[in-house]
Order: structure tokens, then sequence, then C-alpha cells
């Protein structure tokens, strides 16, 4: 990746170079296609280990290692002085049982953080980014409020100017006095430049990659499709980078570096017990990431994130299993480590709890940006 400033590397976006493959071949399979060998992996590990869910020891101090129901708030609170400074500003608030006072509630506590507008919406419990929404003004925010469900906690976070967003996978084995990145995935949200007169629909249809995930972009923005942007005018065509909602993945594994290590490896190590999971985080350049400088942590996932690099469409099915295999092999090794040295085990009707928790919260969220 050459060292240009986000802004213009991902206006060009990375899927309108010539030759680039638009989507893999199995990027866009039902989920239980894809995951089947997994499972079957799952399986395997689970006989090997004599425990199903193991990965839920991988870092005990997060709700099931992180595998479903954790807590957003909770994770980065965890956090140390030295993670502290790399990790966005943020607020944990829990909507009032009844309706009334939610936005005079949140701007206290904005104010109490430091935080001004814009800033970032989250829920407390949530995956693939739902729920996440920008808020420009209170206007905004009291509109979210009252679209979200009573008595939950969410989440007001600092808007972090960078544009380049990455995800960075990170293992250390219980016990070791260094760990290692293992993946880093690029993330490039879906964005066409205007030229005074095609639609932003016309715009989409133009580039490879947008119209191979088109279906997915009309959806979410209805008539915007039918405006014509002005030439030169950049238009993201959704905030939250997830491939599922049509950003796309790089890998971006090159940029691995001994600076880099040592500071994930530090932030990491000054957030108790943790040992296996992904920093999903907003960076000003390339050559800044290479050197472990200049970037922000927006989020910190536990045992049920994954290498996302398997997204690249240039990746293939072989590697992209090999990574699945070895990541969850580690998440069993370490929780195997962690059950020796008598981290208590936690138990199949816990988890499944906390997932039933979990996907009932994610169907009463407000729609995502």
């Amino acid at each position: 990746m050459s060292d240009v400033s986000p802004a213009s590397s991902l206006s060009a976006g990375p899927a309108g170079r010539s030759g680039a493959k638009p989507v893999s071949f199995f990027e866009y399979w039902p989920g239980f296609v894809f995951y089947a060998p997994v499972a079957l992996f799952w399986a395997f590990q689970t006989i090997r280990h004599r425990s199903v869910t193991l990965p839920a020891l991988t870092n005990p101090r997060i709700e099931a290692g992180g595998i479903c129901g954790e807590s957003k708030n909770d994770i980065l609170d965890l956090a140390g002085p030295e993670a502290r400074r790399w990790i966005a500003p943020h607020v944990g608030i829990t909507t009032p049982a009844h309706p009334g006072g939610d936005l005079a509630m949140a701007e206290a506590a904005m104010n109490e953080a430091g935080l001004t507008y814009p800033v970032v919406v989250k829920p407390d419990m949530s995956c693939n980014g739902a729920g996440v929404r920008l808020v420009e003004d209170g206007a905004a925010l009291a509109r979210y409020l009252t679209e979200f469900p009573r008595a939950t906690r969410l989440q007001i976070q600092a808007l972090v100017p960078h544009e380049g967003e990455a995800g960075i996978f990170y293992i250390r084995e219980p016990g070791a006095a260094r760990g290692r990145i293992t993946s880093i995935t690029l993330k490039y949200a879906p964005v066409v430049t205007g030229d005074g007169r095609a639609r932003i629909r016309d715009l989409i249809e133009a580039d490879p990659r947008l119209n191979a995930v088109s279906s997915l972009l009309l959806a979410k923005l209805g008539t915007e499709a039918a405006r014509v942007p002005a030439a030169g005018e950049r238009v993201r065509l959704v905030f939250v980078g997830n491939h599922c909602r049509g950003s796309t993945f790089k890998d971006g594994r090159h940029l691995i570096t001994q600076e880099l290590t040592d500071r994930i490896d530090a932030i990491a190590r000054d957030i108790p017990d943790f040992h296996f999971g992904r920093f999903d985080l907003r960076y000003a350049s390339a050559s800044g990431l290479r050197r472990g400088e200049g970037f922000t942590i927006i989020e910190i996932n536990g045992a049920g994130s994954e290498a996302t690099h398997i997204w690249d469409p240039e990746t293939s099915i072989v590697e992209a299993y090999r990574t699945q295999f070895f990541h969850y092999g580690a998440a069993f090794r370490i929780g195997a480590a962690m059950r020796a040295r008598g981290v208590p085990r936690y138990g199949v009707r816990r988890l499944f709890q906390a997932w039933r928790r979990q996907k009932a919260l994610m169907a009463l969220y407000p729609a995502n940006d």
C-alpha cells in the first residue's frame, strides 16, 4: 500500500483497480454454507478438549470471552492508562425505563466526558455494526434515543476524523511475555465521486465492486440513490465499515512491523487477561500505522471476532479456511491453558442465554448508517 493519504486512496476505492476481483466467489455465500466447515472444526476441537465453550475462557474478564453477549463499554473500561491513550473518548449510558429526559441525560453524560458533536452512537451489545449511527447534532441524537429500546445500555463515542480504517487481530499465549499480530484488514467504505451528471445509482452501477453489492447499497440509500452529486463531490454510501454492508476488505498484513506489534502488544497487555481478539481502529496514514502511530481504537472485540482479511476478494477459499482454523484452534488452545490455571468453566446454558439476549436486543435497535 502506497503512503497516500486515506482520503485520496479511499476516494478511488480498491475495487476500481484494473484486474481486481470485485468480490470473491464465496464472499456472499449464506453463513450456514461458509461456516459449515468451521462448525465441524469447532466440533473436532470440542471432542479433543472435552469442552464446547472453551474459547469463552480466552479473555476471562470479558463476558463469554467475547464470543457473544459482551459489553462494548465494559471491555473499553478494562483498559489501563497506557491502553486508554489509544482509545477514542466515549461514555456509556442507559436509556430510561420510560420515555422522557433521554436527550438531557445523554448530553449531560457527553459534557462530563468532554464529547462534542458529531459523535458515533452504538448499542453496548451488538455485532456486525447493528444499530451504529453517526449523529451530527442534538436533534439527530434525540431521534436515535427515541428509536432505541428502553432500559438498554448504549455507547456515545467521539468521531475519529481519520478516514483509514483497519482491524488488527492479536494473540498472546497465557504466560507469554509478548503477543503477536496475526492479521490486519484494511477497510474501504463504499464511496462514489460525482460528475455533476450521473445519479448515485448510475455511479454505483459503473463501479465493478459497488455494482456487485448494489442490492445492499440501494436498499439502504432509498430515494438518495436518485440524487445527482456535484462534480468532485465524494459520497460515502454507508458509515459502518462492514463487508456485509458493502465495504471492501483488503489484506493488510504487509503493514505488520515490529513497531506496530510492540504498540499493539503494549495496549493489549494493559487490558487485564486479554489474550485473543481484534482491535478495530482508524488511522491517519499507512506509514504512521507501520510505525505504531497515528491511530485511534474505536472497538475491542474478543473471542467472537475473526481475522477479517479473509474477505479480501483476492483471498482464496483455501487461505480463508486455513486462517479460520488457525484462529479457532488458538482460541481453544488458549482456553485450555486458562482452564489449567483455574479459570472456571463457562456453561453451555449460560452461553446460549447470552446469545439469545444479544439476538433479541439486536432486533430492536435502530437502523444503522
